[in-house]
């Protein structure tokens, strides 16, 4: 895929020591320069043997460089692929001066305003972004009541004004094929496993929500006690620095191509 060629060409530091994996059973972490996440994504089949789904050298991947995990991102085994988008993740150095503190419902709620959204995955903010859309369509791959099937994707993405795309689809390696759909629309990519990168803009990505590991010891203990997301952002935000602030576990961050809402 193009976009991931770009995207692991642009990463520095790939010589960088892998100093640890932790693969959850929703969320993967890897650090190496910084701490990066990504969705554990499984859609293997365990019925009659696990061997086909074997991650390459597991329980040694501390021993390669940075840019040896980051290619695991092309794999078609899933949790594979969750490593190396992890990885990709950990070596963004993320331009704060490109970011705001934002969730992906204001920018979609902004942008959707009395217009056409669709969303790929069922994200909590539906609800909400439906009182201010003029439709909002859902596409899930194990869809709820009102959600539509992938295959209609093809149909609903064309049509769309803003589009909400999940970081997920780098895993699955569904991310072109969904961009190709994306007409004239505005196009948000949201999610944790989303690389905070403008190299992506090149490809018709317009705004990017993403987060930045903050609190590595804490994200990474949730992390391997099967932590959901909302458990993992909600710890440690009511704890003071000396300056007064609050130090959050996690940062979401908000970067779009000309800096402006």
């Amino acid at each position: 895929m193009k976009i991931l060629d770009t995207l692991i060409d642009s990463l520095n530091g790939k010589d960088l020591a892998v100093k640890n994996v932790c693969c959850g059973a929703f969320w993967t972490m890897v650090t190496t320069r910084h701490s990066g996440l990504a969705s554990t994504y499984r859609e293997q089949d365990f019925k009659d043997s696990d061997d086909h789904c074997m991650i390459n050298d597991a329980g040694r991947l501390t021993e390669k460089l940075a840019g040896d995990l980051a290619e695991y991102a092309r794999s078609d085994d899933t949790v594979a692929a969750s490593i190396g988008m992890a990885t990709i993740n950990s070596l963004i150095e993320v331009d704060e001066h490109r970011c705001r503190d934002i969730g992906a419902y204001e920018i979609l709620a902004e942008k959707g305003r009395n217009l056409d959204v669709a969303v790929v995955g069922h994200f909590p903010f539906i609800p909400k972004l439906r009182d201010v859309a003029r439709n909002v369509w859902v596409i899930e791959k194990q869809a709820r009541p009102g959600d539509f099937a992938e295959s209609e994707a093809k149909n609903i993405l064309p049509k769309a004004d803003v589009v909400s795309l999940t970081g997920t689809a780098f895993i699955n390696h569904t991310i072109e094929e969904l961009l190709s759909l994306c007409r004239d629309s505005y196009v948000v990519l949201t999610g944790p496993t989303s690389p905070l990168t403008p190299v992506l803009f090149d490809f018709g990505i317009d705004a990017i929500c993403g987060t930045q590991v903050v609190n590595v010891d804490n994200v990474e203990r949730f992390v391997m006690q099967a932590a959901i997301f909302k458990q993992i952002r909600h710890q440690g935000c009511a704890t003071v620095n000396n300056d007064g602030l609050a130090l959050h576990m996690l940062k979401y961050r908000y970067i779009v191509t000309d800096c402006l809402m």
